[in-house]
């Protein structure tokens, strides 16, 4: 039997969007009124068609309670959790990565001084949360032992997880369980919790808000020619599954975000293609997360190799992904963004 998809189009935001609400010619996103939409794409593996919402009603009978049920998740309110507020849009996870090879600021901030120093920072620039690593995951980075990197991060675990809002950027359950101890909100696993057998044994007993990111691959070999027969409807399908094997295992809480991975095994096609597509995520009835931050599809469609300057990129990205009703965008430069996404805002409601 053929399979739909249901991703929501031509968002509106700020006035406009609350005046097409207030008028009942858009539905609002999760709720909120300041985002809204008024078209649907119907896809199927063959085929897309693009239709009003007014147009829904002269669907088929079994396509029409397919539509009205993603409908429901995608217009459902959002529960708040981890610091992040899901009444507005966007959120920012601060990356604070204390190691001395990641691909933009590799050994920058991997002292104890500095990295204490750039939390607080982060977070008074306005981060809801501070997505603290001590391995990189960058292509073609290899595995750290389980030392090293708690070494790497255990200092600001224990200095900052009282104070300021923490996310733990980890594969290893063994450093999950002992962040979680300390007091972590947020578990960020690249491997969409593949990587060690034991952590969703650690996420089940903790009850943690956790993140599902897909990854193709790993770190090592992930941009190895990366394939997908779609790559949309394919991480679709993994999240889908991935929250049903959730589920099965007794995991019911909703306290979970969607990362689709850009750059974790995809190409510059497989990544543009989930930018501009990111909005079908909003069915699966999970809040999105985005890492686009100086990613390598700057780099390729400027074409300048500046790793660690690719602000220009990413403020743009960001203001895509806002407009498509992502809830968290993952970003370095978090004064530089949320000044963008200020300015945005303002000029829209003028």
């Amino acid at each position: 039997m053929e399979r739909y998809y249901t991703r929501v189009c031509n968002f509106y935001y700020g006035n406009q969007s609350k005046n097409l609400v207030a008028r009942k010619k858009a539905i609002p996103l999760h709720q909120l009124k300041e985002v809204s939409f008024d078209q649907i794409e119907i896809i199927t593996r063959k085929s897309k068609k693009i239709i009003h919402i007014d147009q829904i009603k002269n669907l088929s009978k079994l396509l029409k309670k397919k539509i009205i049920l993603d409908l429901k998740k995608i217009r459902s309110k959002k529960k708040n959790f981890s610091n992040f507020n899901f009444q507005k849009i966007p959120n920012i996870l601060g990356i604070l990565n204390l190691t001395p090879d990641s691909f933009s600021d590799g050994g920058k901030f991997n002292s104890k001084k500095k990295s204490l120093k750039h939390a607080i920072y982060l977070l008074s620039s306005g981060a809801n949360l501070i997505d603290v690593g001590g391995e990189s995951t960058r292509p073609g980075s290899k595995t750290v032992n389980e030392s090293l990197e708690w070494s790497r991060i255990n200092h600001i675990l224990k200095s900052l997880s009282k104070k300021i809002p923490l996310s733990l950027d980890t594969r290893k359950s063994k450093i999950m369980k002992k962040g979680i101890d300390i007091g972590v909100e947020l578990i960020n696993d690249v491997s969409g919790l593949s990587f060690d057998i034991e952590t969703i044994n650690v996420l089940k007993k903790s009850k943690i808000p956790f993140v599902i990111h897909h990854s193709q691959g790993t770190p090592e070999d992930m941009q190895i020619k990366p394939k997908y027969k779609n790559e949309i409807l394919d991480i679709y399908d993994f999240f889908e599954e991935k929250i049903k094997f959730l589920r099965s295992i007794g995991i019911k809480h909703n306290n979970i975000i969607l990362d689709p991975g850009i750059g974790f095994g995809k190409n510059l096609k497989h990544n543009m293609s989930l930018i501009n597509n990111i909005s079908i995520f909003h069915a699966l009835g999970f809040p999105i997360l985005v890492g686009n931050s100086r990613k390598k599809f700057i780099k390729e469609l400027v074409e300048k190799n500046d790793s660690k300057f690719r602000i220009g990129g990413t403020i743009a990205s960001s203001i895509y992904l806002m407009m498509q009703g992502v809830q968290v965008l993952r970003v370095h430069d978090v004064n530089e963004i949320i000044q963008s996404l200020k300015v945005f805002k303002k000029l829209i409601n003028n």
